[in-house]
């Protein structure tokens, strides 16, 4: 018999893919390790969202049974990326992501969170990156010491938001 309910159902059910609570996270990620579902973990930005991020995300579930889905916080995107990011902001990113088939589970990674909290927090079964981020064999190596598998997957797509912003502003300067 098949579950249709919470994470398991074909709803978007934001409240139960949406964990923006860790300990809640770790004890939800216990029990289903003790029914024997493999756990997926990728992260990022996700913003605008676009095809290569729907077809990323599909990759990473096939994978496994749960796939999680960290998401950068505002304040951490615009850290990384500059003050005019994000473009969505991180609720909508969490919203669209919860109406995306293949992420199960969505929580949200915060500026501040030490290096591989959540990574440390799931230990999962695989661990997805993109190549396209581009980590260095050391910082993979210190991620390997938490999951079981590592998975590095091509772009799954030639999109590039930040290089269409660029494009953008300068088209708009000129």
């Amino acid at each position: 018999m098949a579950i249709n309910a919470g994470i398991f159902g074909d709803r978007t059910c934001f409240e139960d893919r949406y964990i923006p609570d860790h300990r809640k996270l770790r004890e939800l990620v216990g029990y289903w390790k003790k029914l024997g579902l493999r756990i997926v973990l990728t992260s990022g930005t996700f913003d605008l969202f676009h095809i290569g991020h729907a077809q990323y995300l599909e990759k990473a579930k096939e994978l496994g049974d749960i796939l999680i889905v960290g998401v950068d916080s505002d304040e951490k995107v615009k850290k990384r990326k500059g003050p005019q990011r994000p473009i969505v902001p991180e609720d909508e990113r969490v919203l669209i992501l919860s109406h995306v088939r293949h992420a199960d589970v969505i929580t949200l990674k915060g500026a501040n969170d030490p290096h591989n909290h959540l990574i440390q927090i799931v230990a999962p079964d695989i661990l997805v990156l993109s190549k396209s981020t581009k980590h260095d064999d050391e910082a993979v190596a210190q991620k390997a010491r938490y999951c079981g598998e590592i998975v590095l997957l091509e772009p799954q797509a030639e999109t590039s938001t930040s290089a269409k912003l660029r494009l953008i502003q300068i088209q708009k300067d000129v």
